[in-house]
């Protein structure tokens, strides 16, 4: 008896699980977290796929940043959100990948507590310089720093560009001194008014000052050259064999979700980043458009968590 009884209380469940997803999200509103600082990529993704989500899920859908410890702060309080489907997470899944190798004391765990719904674009880091700097090279900078210690801005201590920017200083003797901001927008404001001198970036944040002159690219962290930057060498090309790193933007959920509220947001946001429109838009801006469906981002997940924990066992990078 106890045993039909499970089962029919597993059965009612589920049909209340179907039932919600069908009726979601019943015209509540939905809030993409961004747990950067405006103006950086996962921002402009964020803002980029807002509104078509909310005209095709016909509700209102809102972009809130929530800065803070290196995006810990905006990815804990999804994590301890209510699994309803409506509080997503846009984030650069290669940091969020890093975080559990460079904290020693996360608050969540992304393996267990998040969901990955799909992969939105790929984006190349940038290695930039302001302009002043008499360096054209990668070999040229690392030179450069040996006699005065170079100001290196990063997103925070302990993000992905950080965590590249020590691969590329460890792989060439260079010398920098890191000087850490709460998000990419900041970080490349100081470089362009000098305040900083070297910084890596995301491409689809970073290029479009980079064509105005007001920085000046030096290395592509990508395996091969991007077309808008066909005469910029790579960082592997210059020296540091393998080395590749970017930003991944991606939506993930809290662990609880419905797996058919997530299949329903995969397949609209899938169907938003592959438009035409958002493509070309995307492209021009240096960014790849990328979906994963969810059991692929999970995977890719847990080999990007392994990857990384490698990169940042070799820097000795650890943060409380």
């Amino acid at each position: 008896m106890n045993q039909l009884l499970r089962a029919c209380a597993a059965v009612l469940a589920l049909a209340s699980m179907h039932a919600h997803a069908q009726d979601w999200p019943a015209g509540k509103t939905i809030r993409i977290v961004v747990p950067y600082t405006p103006g950086g990529s996962s921002d402009i993704i964020a803002r980029a796929v807002s509104q078509p989500l909310a005209d095709a899920l016909k509700t209102t859908v809102i972009v809130e940043n929530r800065p803070g410890a290196n995006g810990n702060t905006g990815t804990d309080a999804v994590a301890k959100s209510s699994g309803d489907g409506l509080t997503l997470l846009l984030c650069d899944v290669g940091a969020l990948a890093i975080s559990p190798s460079v904290y020693t004391k996360l608050p969540f765990d992304p393996s267990k507590d998040l969901r990955g719904v799909t992969m939105l674009a790929y984006s190349p880091h940038l290695l930039v310089v302001h302009p002043s700097v008499p360096a054209n090279n990668l070999k040229e900078l690392v030179a450069l720093s040996k006699q005065k210690k170079l100001d290196f801005a990063v997103t925070a201590i302990g993000s992905a560009p950080h965590v590249a920017g020590v691969a590329v200083e460890k792989a060439t003797g260079a010398k920098w001194e890191y000087i850490p901001y709460k998000g990419g927008s900041q970080a490349v404001t100081d470089t362009m008014a000098g305040q900083t001198q070297v910084l890596m970036n995301g491409m689809l944040a970073t290029l479009p000052f980079v064509q105005a002159g007001k920085l000046k690219v030096l290395g592509v962290s990508k395996a091969t050259r991007v077309p808008m930057l066909a005469n910029v060498p790579t960082i592997a090309e210059q020296g540091v064999a393998g080395f590749e790193s970017g930003t991944w933007q991606g939506v993930l959920v809290p662990a609880a979700t419905p797996p058919a509220v997530v299949a329903k947001l995969a397949t609209e946001l899938t169907k938003i980043i592959r438009a035409p429109e958002m493509r070309s838009r995307l492209t021009v801006q240096g960014a790849e458009v990328y979906t994963m469906a969810p059991t692929e981002f999970t995977g890719f997940f847990d080999t990007e968590r392994k990857r990384w924990a490698g990169v940042v066992t070799k820097a000795g990078i650890k943060l409380d």
